[in-house]
């Protein structure tokens, strides 16, 4: 009788610990207060936090990645330059950003190529405003003027630089570009009295026109034409380690991207408003509306070699391009493709 007693009570013993055990285990014992399973926590940086990005947006507040198992956390970088950093230290997963910034890493020698694995513009997403209104407006109109600009490098400036030459205006001697403002402060300093026009994305550029202290007048998105602007990139050794996290990311993406083709301005300003709490849900219609009209957004997240070598040429003609990487070493269409079409 003892004997059983005591038996009991270790096997009794034994089982709680082995059970304290396996809830100590990754993954065991820690659903959430729902009952779901954790996903995967993945930091993704951003450039700057836009309407412009809305499939993304859509993305998240649709659940797309959570239901491809994916803890998403966003932070915003606010400059390509500080999100490629973040990628490249490792504090970020995932970068969206201007690919531009994958070809200056590679080219000073990156040891961990950082790969492009999904597009998400196909234009340009910033706009130039003018102090006054200017009925018929030319690109000309600019000859002697002071315009706040972008970074020198980052694709708002280098598109600007470009439909510029591309209408016959050289950016070093027929106007003044002011370079020396921080990106996300030249709207306020327009606001404040600097330059004649400026070069803004949304919501910056509807804010002043609301304040009335600018003036939309030209779509760099319209005037430059079809251009990779945005895409989603990660250090190779991260893509070679998590296959199946970039292809749920992806897979969000697509769905995301799907989402904004098949729904109205109203529709989707409605999803991505608890993005942006501090404007109001008929602004974000109106620049969803204007986005839309000049095709902003693909419908897949393939990054193509056509929009690829358009990418170096732009470069090239900003005098940033010291050698031209082969497509095949800084994009990756798999997952992409994938997404798109999925088997």
């Amino acid at each position: 009788m003892s004997f059983r007693f005591h038996f009991k009570k270790s096997f009794l013993t034994l089982l709680c610990i082995l059970s304290l055990v396996i809830m100590a285990l990754p993954g065991c014992g820690a659903k959430k207060e729902d009952g779901s399973e954790p996903g995967k926590k993945v930091v993704l940086n951003e450039v700057a936090h836009s309407i412009f990005y809305a499939p993304m947006y859509a993305a998240i507040e649709e659940g797309y990645f959570k239901e491809e198992g994916i803890d998403l956390e966003l932070v915003t970088g606010f400059g390509a330059d500080k999100t490629m950093t973040a990628v490249l230290s490792g504090e970020a997963d995932i970068g969206f950003m201007g690919p531009e910034t994958t070809v200056y890493t590679y080219n000073e020698g990156a040891s961990d190529v950082v790969l492009n694995f999904a597009q998400l513009t196909q234009r340009a997403g910033n706009f130039l405003v003018a102090r006054e209104p200017v009925e018929n407006f030319k690109w000309s109109d600019l000859k002697g003027k002071n315009v706040l600009g972008g970074r020198a490098g980052g694709m708002p400036e280098m598109v600007f630089e470009f439909v510029l030459k591309k209408n016959n205006i050289d950016p070093m001697a027929d106007l003044m570009i002011d370079q020396s403002i921080d990106f996300g402060s030249t709207a306020a300093a327009f606001s404040g009295g600097q330059g004649d026009f400026t070069v803004e994305f949304e919501p910056s550029a509807t804010s002043l026109e609301s304040e009335q202290a600018g003036y939309v007048v030209a779509s760099l998105g319209i005037d430059s034409g079809y251009v990779p602007y945005t895409a989603f990139s990660a250090k190779e050794s991260y893509i070679n380690d998590n296959p199946q996290i970039i292809q749920s990311f992806t897979n969000a993406l697509q769905k995301g991207m799907q989402y904004v083709n098949e729904h109205t301005s109203e529709e989707i300003a409605k999803t991505i408003a608890p993005q942006f709490p501090d404007t109001e849900e008929s602004v974000i219609t109106a620049i969803v509306e204007r986005y839309q009209k000049q095709d902003t957004w693909k419908e897949d997240v393939i990054f193509t070699k056509d929009a690829y070598t358009l990418l170096l040429d732009i470069l090239d003609e900003s005098n940033q391009l010291t050698d031209r990487p082969p497509y095949e070493d800084l994009v990756n269409t798999e997952f992409a493709e994938h997404a798109a079409n999925p088997e």
